[in-house]
């Protein structure tokens, strides 16, 4: 069984181990070493990655307690290799870990409940809680995690005894026997784990909660600790900058200002609605009594596409088709007869003009891929 210095030292970039086997494996070679520094992925922490002996380490996992580095190239047996991590990686991993086990603990520390499951993703980590919680609450999580961060207090890590651990409240997802490791986060959580961590709070450097959505019986939050969080914050200052400057409105006024768009927009559709009505109406009376119509209009939503087809079906005595939109984008298409069964049309209208769609017996909408001339042409004679 390897010596695992990553357990030792998480802090450990550079080391050199003698290779015990090497075998072609899915996605490269399966290497195992007397001693490495690469954490294999395990307990809802990846993998480390970086460089063996000259090779690429893509992947490492434990299998029956071996630790196998995938490899993008064969090794050689019984050499001794220098090894390598992408600390830069190890180092976000290690922040977003720790950053999760403070808020954990004292989240279930003060809701009194039970961290049910945990992913460090390639963004963002996700952390499921088996309770309810509100965005309020999520908050005043966050500014004590954050002032555990600041505090700067030491991680201890220790192996203890089956007679102290018996005696310890730890948190664990599930009953554990033999040696069991446990992180200790003083005045914040005490768990056991297998992964990777900073040696002081102060180097999460900040925990972000991102979101707080209904999971199963409880709640998944999104967090994001360290130059994650700092990334976030930079993009989301980025885009907000924009809106800013789009609505001539400062940082911190772009809600208001969006909000004062969204009711001038909602003023405008209204009146455009009526205006389209009365042009409807217009259109529906000059076509009455002229039985069967094809109309090719502009560009419009499917709503107006059904309203003005709706119109000119009632009055013209026939079927209405109206088809909106461009040769280039394409066309939305209404179709309807007032007792009629236009089921076999909108068939055939489908298959000949690259359309999809379709509704009831004497109404059908959907859009198709055509020119207008080929519009034109399906319905004549028809």
């Amino acid at each position: 069984m390897a010596e695992k210095l990553f357990y030792e030292d998480p802090f450990l970039v550079e080391f050199t181990a003698q290779v015990l086997s090497c075998a072609p494996d899915k996605g490269g070679f399966a290497v195992t070493l007397d001693r490495t520094a690469f954490y294999p992925e395990g307990g809802g922490q990846s993998a480390d990655h970086g460089v063996l002996g000259g090779a690429a380490v893509t992947d490492v996992r434990e299998k029956d307690g071996e630790v196998v580095h995938t490899c993008d190239r064969a090794l050689p047996v019984g050499e001794t290799v220098a090894g390598a991590i992408d600390f830069a990686r190890r180092f976000d991993l290690m922040q977003q870990h720790s950053g999760e086990h403070i808020v954990s603990g004292i989240l279930c520390g003060r809701h009194s409940c039970d961290n049910v499951g945990f992913h460090i993703g390639h963004d963002l980590v996700t952390i499921d809680f088996n309770t309810q919680l509100t965005m309020e609450e999520l908050r005043e999580i966050e500014v004590l995690a954050n002032r555990y961060v600041w505090e700067d207090h030491p991680i201890e890590v220790s192996w203890p005894t089956p007679e102290v651990l018996s005696a310890l409240p730890y948190r664990s997802k599930k009953a554990l026997t033999g040696a069991v490791r446990i992180v200790t986060f003083p005045g914040a959580d005490c768990c056991a784990c297998c992964g990777t961590h900073v040696r002081r709070s102060g180097q999460v450097g900040i925990i972000k909660l991102l979101s707080c959505q209904k999971f199963r019986e409880g709640v998944r939050i999104e967090m994001a600790a360290g130059e994650r969080a700092l990334r976030y914050f930079t993009e989301v200052l980025d885009q907000n900058t924009h809106v800013s400057q789009l609505l001539s409105a400062k940082p911190l006024e772009t809600a208001a200002a969006v909000e004062r768009l969204q009711k001038e927009l909602y003023a405008l559709r209204g009146r455009v609605a009526a205006l389209e009505e009365g042009d409807f109406a217009r259109k529906a009376e000059h076509f009455a009594g002229k039985g069967d119509v094809l109309l090719l209009e502009g560009d419009m939503s499917s709503e107006s596409v059904r309203k003005l087809c709706a119109a000119v079906m009632d009055t013209c005595g026939g079927r209405c088709a109206v088809f909106a939109g461009s040769d280039e984008q394409g066309y939305k298409y209404a179709l309807g007869q007032t007792g009629g069964d236009l089921r076999s049309l909108v068939k055939d209208l489908n298959a000949a003009l690259n359309g999809r769609g379709g509704g009831k017996p004497h109404f059908a909408q959907g859009s198709l891929q055509a020119s207008g001339a080929a519009i034109r042409e399906f319905f004549q004679g028809r």
